[in-house]
């Protein structure tokens, strides 16, 4: 059975490119929100079993969305995904609970690394 995923970023050329690492693997997309607030209204109902969340979107962050997920799913799978890899930004994120953090521009296997680690 496929893993999950629910992709947060407000960028439709990322969405696509994951759709195209994913081909051929143990993941389908379930949800693609384009923002924060999306995400979290959309979590409940979708139930994915992994996350891949942009830090820069327009409306709330990624951080902030990520934040408000974990509150109400503590064992919710995120997979930050973003081009500001600064240490303090990965730090606050590894702080929220995000189980890893990919740095853009990325491959597939970097992606699926990153989805295997959050996912274990």
């Amino acid at each position: 059975m496929p893993k999950r995923v629910m992709i947060v970023d407000d960028s439709r050329t990322l969405e696509y490119l994951i759709e195209q690492l994913l081909v051929d693997t143990d993941y389908q997309i379930v949800s693609y929100c384009k923002n924060g607030e999306e995400a979290i209204a959309l979590y409940d109902m979708i139930q994915p079993d992994v996350v891949t969340m942009d830090i820069i979107m327009p409306g709330l962050d990624g951080l902030e969305a990520a934040r408000a997920i974990l509150e109400q799913h503590p064992s919710a799978r995120i997979v930050m995904v973003s081009s500001l890899a600064y240490d303090d930004t990965i730090e606050e994120a590894k702080e929220i609970g995000a189980k890893a953090f990919v740095c853009k521009p990325f491959g597939q296997d970097t992606l699926l690394e990153a989805l295997e680690k959050a996912l274990s």
